[in-house]
Order: structure tokens, then sequence, then C-alpha cells
């Protein structure tokens, strides 16, 4: 068995990536209902719903999450979906990670230590942390 990954795969997990990161939700809901992993992860442990919440996309995160996409899922870092939300300030992220099940808690950061870290007091209340 050889270790080196098809070349064919590596481009369509690419292609896939950059739909989160440009957060086209048709087309990520398409290539998850065909069978690419929802909580499919870069080398970084950043998954799709996180790249997509991280570029500001919420309707793209509402799709993978319908799909099965884990919303509390941490990357290598630790670093939470709803974490990078709010250090982003993405208000429509974080309340589709919120429907979607995000515990504000999760993480390192936290989003709560996020918001607290820079002073958003609004979403502390949100969260249910003030």
């Amino acid at each position: 068995m050889s270790d080196v990954p098809d070349p064919e795969v590596v481009e369509l997990a690419s292609k896939v990536f950059d739909l989160a990161r440009a957060g086209d939700a048709d087309a990520l809901a398409a290539y998850v209902d065909a069978g690419v992993p929802a909580n499919l992860t870069n080398h970084r442990g950043d998954s799709l719903l996180m790249l997509a919440a991280y570029h500001g996309h919420a309707a793209a995160v509402t799709a993978l999450a319908a799909r099965g996409a884990d919303p509390g899922r941490a990357n290598d870092r630790g670093q939470t979906p709803l974490a990078g939300a709010v250090f982003k300030g993405e208000e429509a992220v974080i309340r589709a990670l919120l429907d979607a099940g995000a515990d504000p808690a999760a993480g390192t950061p936290s989003a709560v230590d996020t918001s607290r870290m820079f002073g958003k007091d609004d979403l502390l209340e949100l969260f249910g942390a003030r």
C-alpha cells in the first residue's frame, strides 16, 4: 500500500475546502450529499464548517450542519468554529452555529473567553455567560 494520496482525491478535497472558504452553500451541500464527509478536515484539523464559519458564510454553515457537520468540532489548536466566528465578528454565523448546537464554553479559547477578551458583552449575554 502506498502512503501517497491519489492526486484526484487531493484535487477534490482542495476544491471542497475552497468552496467552504468561498461560502458556496449549494455546491458544498451537493458534494456532501454525494458522499464527501461532512466533517472533512484539512492538515490543520480545520473542518469544512470551521472554514465556512471563519470566512463569514452563515448559509454554508447551516447547510453543512444540516448534513451532519459537527458545530463543536475543534481544530488541532483547540479552536472551535464558534470562537472563530466571535473573533471575526460574524453575528449571522454565530447564530447559525448556536442554532446547530455549538457550545459557547467549548474549545481553547472558548467563544465565551474570546468574547471576554474582545469586550463583546452582547455576545456574553447571548451565551448566558455574563
